[in-house]
Order: C-alpha cells, then structure tokens, then sequence
C-alpha cells in the first residue's frame, strides 16, 4: 500500500515538474504581449499587463513593411499544405506497397529508407540546393516544397502500419473477387489506415511547418520567406532584441513573442484537431491481425 501511494506520488510529481518546465516558459511568451519591454525588464516575468498593449503590438507587427507577416504566413500555409499533400500522396503507396509486395530490391529500398531518415537534414541541404540549382528552381516554392514533400518517415510509418495490422488474407479475398490492385489500396486500405495516415500528415505537418535552414538557403527575395525565417529577417532587420531601430516601428518583445505565437498556433490547433487519430494511429500497430 505504501509503495502504490508513494509510486503515485512520485509519478504525480514527476508531471507537475514536467507541466511547470514547458509550461511556464509557453505562459510567460503570452503574458509578454500585454507589456512594454520595460514592464519585461522591470516587472515579475509572469505578471499580466494589459489587452490595450495586446492590441498595439499587433498593430506595430502588421505594420511593419506593409504587413509582410501576412505574406510569410501565406507562404508558410502554401509550403506546409503542398508539401504534405505530396508526401502523403507518396508515402501511402510507397509503405502499403512494400509491405504487401515481394519484389527484388525490397530489402535494399527498406534499408535506404532507414538509412535516410538518420541521416541529418542539414546534411542534405547542398546537394539539394545544387539540384535545384541545376533545374532551375532556386528562389522559387517549389525548391522548399520538392524538399519536404521526401519524407522517408512516413513511408516507413505506412509500412509498419500495413505491415503489422492488415491481413494478407483480406488483400487475396479482395483479389479473388476481383478487386484491382488500386482499388484495394484507396477502398480497403486507406479507410483501414486512416489513423496512421493522420499521423503522417501531421509529423509532415510539422516538419514542413517548422523548416527554417532549407527556405534559408533556396529562398533569398524575403517576400517568398516562411514564418520561420520571415521572423529571424524580423529580429535582424529591426534590432528588435536591443539597439537602435531605423523602421519607425516599434518592433521590440513584446512583438516578436506575438509573432512567435502566431508561428506556433496553426501546430497548435491541427494537434489538438488530429489528437484522437494521433493515439490511434499509436497503438494500431500494436497487435498483429
């Protein structure tokens, strides 16, 4: 009885001390809008200010060239969603066929597949900047999109998926009856595999979301700029963070933690959207069959 209590304790304490050292960090980014940068240097970090400093930070952010943040934003809407529709159309095919298929250099593609996704991104940023480069596509969408759409992840994730949960015995039942190749992966699979497919929109999600060193080095007019680097052109442009500002407007803290909120909201949403697909597609590769 004693050992449960104190393992109870001991788990509950482990989960407030982790809820205080994300969360507190996350409170005071909000609570930094509704002050000045003075009141952020004066005054006790979690102390509220007010919404009318709320309202003039968002004024001196879409103001600030023209309200670019809202271009930025844009761009970052049109990488995200095109890339994660081109690495979904991709990697459901791609896993669910080599799970299902026996062909020659299934092994090798499997190992390649593992063998990329370790491989560190900024490792590959070169020779992806030289075949753009070559076909002409720098400084364009479509070098940041062809980028992230290649999501060795989520090819593997559909593999494991179709590996571990779909029967083989419903793939021949279904070519016994007739059913084409394509038929039963888009009306028996990806009903199936609709958890799993939600979970790699949503890492893809992410990981095109946050992309801040490839649109750094493919993009170099800062009007085809993502959030990401749209706000490191922000804090160097302005001196947002100290020293003199030549912009006439008063970019400071409090601005750059709203936009750093704005960065981070559309993640924010789409887990909260996608939370019960996400622990499904967790656990459904639990058990086989």
């Amino acid at each position: 009885m004693i050992a449960r209590l104190g393992g109870r304790l001991g788990r509950n304490l482990l989960l407030l001390a982790t809820v205080l050292f994300f969360g507190v960090p996350v409170l005071w980014l909000f609570l930094a809008t509704t002050k000045t940068s003075e009141q952020l240097r004066t005054e006790a970090p979690l102390a509220f200010g007010s919404f009318e400093r709320i309202g003039a930070a968002w004024s001196h952010l879409i103001g600030y060239n023209d309200g670019i943040i809202g271009v930025w934003t844009l761009n970052s809407v049109l990488y995200t969603v095109g890339s994660m529709v081109i690495a979904l159309l991709a990697c459901v095919p791609a896993g669910y066929g080599l799970a299902k298929f026996r062909f020659r250099g299934r092994g090798v593609i499997l190992f390649l597949t593992l063998v990329t996704m370790v491989v560190p991104s900024a490792a590959l940023i070169l020779p992806l900047y030289l075949q753009m480069s070559a076909i002409g596509l720098t400084n364009t969408a479509w070098s940041v999109i062809l980028p992230l759409a290649f999501y060795p992840f989520g090819v593997y994730l559909v593999y494991l998926f179709a590996a571990t949960t779909i029967p083989d015995s419903v793939i021949e039942a279904a070519r016994l009856d007739g059913v084409s190749e394509w038929g039963i992966l888009t009306r028996i699979f990806v009903p199936l595999a609709v958890p799993v497919i939600v979970m790699v929109a949503f890492f893809a999600f992410v990981n095109a979301w946050n992309a801040f060193f490839l649109p750094y080095i493919m993009l170099t007019d800062s009007d085809l700029a993502n959030l990401q680097t749209g706000l490191q052109l922000l804090m160097r442009n302005t001196n947002a963070l100290g020293g003199a500002n030549f912009t006439g407007i008063p970019i400071r803290e409090p601005e750059i933690a709203l936009a750093a909120i704005i960065s981070v909201s559309p993640i924010l949403c789409i887990f909260l959207f996608a939370q019960r697909h996400l622990v499904a597609g967790q656990t459904a590769g639990a058990e086989k069959g």
